[in-house]
């Protein structure tokens, strides 16, 4: 998740559907709705989580109604973590300076991500995890490269969703050489390059089911064993695509050369390709089907605050809950797991004591959001986001 605020951008427009044509420089806009718009993609990660059927997380008795609940939010997080990879290259390269130095990105990247990352790694682990987590796993995991094997306990150890953090750190590694790599393309040729990322994300899963094989099935019983989904979904190398194709559309809306559809279409769009994941093989539902309702989703928002278009997401309650969705990510299964600890193993609930508790969890998770944003993530960054030399220059 990239967590950046979003300050720069393209130049307002009366066009409808793209800026001018221009390779110019923008000038700085801000685009409140693709921050507005993160916190919905990680409540879309909460949800399937609050519905998974395993034990550190299930409080529903009845087995009809967890499994048809799990159902509906299968590919929730799927959903969810592929905006967030999408997003990051899209923010990255909108907000991206052209003074800036590779370690001065990395630097701002590491201040941003890391002590939340750790904060939230030592109070899974205090809480939870240290009573089934080996020490090779648990420094795996806080040293961030616990992605890089096809080993499922291992890919979501500790505190479950930070395997996504693991990756979008080798996303952040290779930024820079992936945007000036990228900004040499020619402004006219971006669209065959979208097309050809596109392709590759559709025909990761084909790939996954003809190379590795089908035996050990992942924990939730879908169709796709433990190393194809490791392929497919968490590998990073893999998941770069999601990442590049950001990047490269974040060009396209700068230089005039994308096509937008609005908000509205865009949005069901995304309805309708999260219906179709119910009816394809379970890893193409995790992020191929879904891909270009996404891009086209995160273009629109950015057009919309560009060209001065209303749009929900850029409410200041929206952009809040945006800017603290990066700690309520990280969490959010820290939280829901905590209470089945303490609830005990054994105990189920009807479905609306299940919703009320999952209700007082997501508030809780809010509420312990909005301190570590406001006490570790943005004082940590006023003090180490920028570097002496620059903040002695500045003052």
């Amino acid at each position: 998740m990239a967590t950046d605020q979003i300050s720069t951008g393209s130049a307002p427009t009366r066009s409808r559907t793209a800026p001018p044509r221009t390779d110019a420089p923008p000038p700085r806009t801000r685009l409140d709705s693709l921050t507005g718009l993160r916190f919905p993609a990680a409540l879309l990660v909460f949800a399937h989580h609050a519905f998974l059927p395993i034990p550190p997380l299930r409080l529903l008795a009845d087995d009809a109604t967890e499994y048809r609940l799990a159902g509906w939010f299968t590919q929730a997080g799927g959903l969810g973590v592929t905006f967030f990879f999408v997003l990051s290259g899209f923010v990255l390269t909108w907000s991206a300076r052209d003074r800036d130095t590779t370690t001065g990105f990395w630097r701002r990247r590491f201040v941003k991500i890391y002590p939340n990352y750790v904060v939230t790694w030592a109070l899974a682990l205090s809480l939870f995890a240290l009573y089934y987590t080996s020490a090779g796993v648990a420094v795996a995991n806080l040293f961030m490269v616990q992605v890089w094997w096809p080993e499922y306990m291992t890919n979501f150890s500790v505190n479950a969703p930070s395997w996504s953090l693991a990756v979008e750190a080798v996303f952040y590694l290779c930024f820079p050489a992936l945007l000036a790599a990228f900004k040499r393309i020619d402004p006219d040729r971006l669209k065959y390059w979208i097309t050809g990322t596109i392709a590759a994300v559709v025909a990761t899963p084909a790939l996954a089911y003809a190379l590795f094989p089908s035996g050990d099935r992942i924990p939730s019983g879908h169709d796709s064993s433990v190393s194809q989904y490791w392929f497919s979904y968490v590998l990073p190398p893999v998941r770069m695509a999601d990442f590049a194709l950001g990047i490269l559309v974040a060009l396209a809306v700068k230089h005039g050369r994308w096509r937008n559809i609005g908000m509205v279409r865009s949005s069901l769009l995304l309805a309708a390709g999260y219906w179709l994941t119910f009816h394809v093989p379970y890893l193409y539902g995790q992020r191929a089907v879904l891909i270009v309702p996404i891009v086209l989703l995160i273009a629109a928002a950015a057009s919309a605050d560009v060209e001065g278009r209303p749009s929900v997401f850029r409410h200041r309650a929206m952009v809040w809950l945006g800017e603290i969705s990066f700690a309520f990510y990280l969490l959010h299964y820290i939280t829901m797991c905590s209470l089945r600890w303490a609830l005990g193993e054994d105990q189920m609930y009807s479905l609306p004591v299940t919703l009320g508790l999952l209700a007082g969890v997501g508030g809780l998770t809010l509420l312990m959001s909005w301190g570590l944003f406001a006490w570790v993530e943005t004082p940590l960054v006023r003090r180490f986001g920028r570097s002496r030399r620059r903040v002695k220059a500045a003052g």
